[in-house]
């Protein structure tokens, strides 16, 4: 397995002001889990990838490496992340 450099950590597409995107986040890095966020409010075509993938419009939505978590909150991310088998740190 390649070891995370910035290129190949996931991705998280957020937006300003998004009560999900703030909460997902702290408990991204209260986790030490990697990641790299682009925000959809002002980088429009963050937002055109985001619709691409996903096939919709809300935010967060989680690229990790192709598989995608959209329009979603801790309580969706925690089995995502468990189906992946990402280790967090409080488990």
């Amino acid at each position: 397995m390649k070891p995370e450099t910035a290129e190949n950590l996931p991705l998280l597409y957020v937006k300003p002001g998004c009560p999900w995107c703030i909460e997902v986040t702290a408990f991204l890095q209260e986790n030490g889990i990697g990641y790299r966020e682009k925000n959809v409010g002002t980088d429009t075509e963050a937002r055109a990838e985001m619709i691409k993938k996903s096939g919709q419009q809300k935010v967060p939505t989680l690229d990790w490496h192709g598989k995608i978590l959209a329009d979603f909150g801790v309580a969706e991310l925690v089995p995502f992340l468990n189906g992946l088998n990402v280790k967090l740190e409080d488990s």
